[in-house]
């Protein structure tokens, strides 16, 4: 009995311990199993996404879809836009390299014409209509044309010079037709222009121009413009800055300079003007200059001021460059008409003029007043200015002058 329980307690225990070794294994290998269950779920799940992330890749969302069109639509029309632009611009070059070579540049006559047209309209209607109202010559005709030629701002002094002296020549050539009366003005009217020296003569050696003229009428402008015009003659020019009491005009003369490619010899504002052209004159010397331009201050409302300051100045110039020729220039604003005569005249008493410098013709219909400037004050006009370029200052002829301002404005020829 006791053998049979040791035995069957031992053979228990070994029943025991190999079902808990089965169990064991079992649950190994459910283990392992599970394992490789979710090894393989891993796997597909890895698989999955690859196949979800290419799908992407081939797939995208709609909006990028969308941006993807739109960036592409949007570079063909850049690609056109720059097709159309690049063969606008060269239509527009071709139309203006054939418009460059079809019309060439308006030349300086053609200017003059142009801008005379107010000055040409207020003389030649008034005279036109005079001679139109009658049908012969009598002492009526000769009254209505002198207050036609009046309003024209001609002058009271040259209006009756010029009617003194068709009276005259209408007797000698026994004219009694009113309209032939219009060739005989036209005439008579040039020959007061032709009247004196016009040409500053630059090239019998250095010159030393003083430009004058009170503040507002353009006269650093046209020290500018004429350093510019000397210089297309090919002369080396310097430009004083001798207005050194006026704000900015030192500053502003510079400004011409670069414009002009010229020097400007200055000094600090207020300082002496006849101090800033012993050295410009000095400077001219040595760098042996054709033309030296020197700017002055405009206030001729403190005459006696202004005129020993000229003086002071033009003592300077006669002893530092006595073999310098000497040029006084007044600048005036054919705009300011019968007031321009008036500045002639108080500037004679303060300086020796040797010519004027007439701006701003072509806005104004007071350009008459040129006639008056060269018949009354026997002073000639040596540059006009029309336009506000560079260029648009020249030499004052009076045959073209006289040709631009009675010219007939259908003139093909222009």
């Amino acid at each position: 009995m006791g053998l049979f329980k040791k035995w069957f307690g031992k053979d228990k225990n070994q029943n025991e311990q190999s079902t808990e070794l089965q169990h064991q294994e079992e649950q190994e290998e459910v283990l392992e199993t599970d394992n490789q269950d979710e090894e393989i779920l891993h796997h597909s799940e890895e698989v999955q996404n690859t196949d979800d992330e290419e799908e992407e890749i081939s797939n995208p969302p709609e909006s990028e879809e969308k941006n993807l069109i739109f960036e592409e639509n949007a570079m063909d029309n850049d690609i056109e836009n720059d097709a159309i632009t690049e063969s606008a611009l060269e239509n527009v070059n071709s139309e203006e390299a054939t418009e460059e070579i079809s019309k060439p540049q308006m030349g300086f006559f053609a200017k003059l014409v142009k801008g005379l047209t107010k000055t040409r309209s207020n003389i030649m209607d008034g005279i036109d209509q005079v001679l139109k109202s009658f049908k012969k010559i009598d002492e009526d005709l000769f009254e209505e044309l002198e207050e036609a030629l009046i309003m024209a701002d001609i002058g009271v002094e040259t209006t009756l010079k010029i009617i003194n002296d068709l009276r005259v020549k209408v007797k000698e050539q026994k004219i009694t037709d009113a309209a032939e009366l219009k060739k005989l003005l036209v005439e008579e009217i040039s020959k007061l222009l032709e009247r004196g020296d016009h040409e500053i003569h630059v090239d019998e050696g250095p010159t030393v121009i003083l430009v004058i003229g009170v503040n507002g009428v353009g006269k650093t402008t046209t020290i500018g413009k004429l350093a510019h015009n000397m210089k297309q003659q090919n002369k080396k020019v310097l430009l004083a800055a001798a207005d050194t009491f006026r704000a900015a005009a030192i500053d502003q003369l510079e400004v011409w300079g670069k414009r002009a490619g010229v020097d400007v010899i200055r000094h600090q504002e207020n300082s002496d003007p006849a101090a800033v052209i012993f050295d410009a004159v000095q400077a001219a010397k040595s760098r042996k200059i054709d033309v030296l331009i020197c700017d002055t201050a405009g206030r001729l409302h403190n005459k006696k001021n202004l005129m020993e300051e000229l003086r002071k100045i033009f003592r300077v110039i006669s002893r530092e460059y006595p073999e310098a020729r000497k040029e006084v220039l007044l600048v005036l604003d054919a705009t300011t008409g019968q007031n321009a005569l008036q500045q002639v005249k108080l500037f004679k008493e303060v300086a020796d003029i040797t010519g004027i410098v007439l701006t701003k013709l072509d806005g104004t219909a007071k350009g008459g007043i040129i006639i008056a400037i060269n018949s009354e004050m026997n002073i000639p006009v040596k540059y006009i200015g029309v336009g506000e370029g560079i260029d648009d200052l020249q030499p004052f002829k009076p045959e073209e002058f006289a040709k631009a301002l009675f010219v007939e404005e259908n003139n093909d020829s222009l």
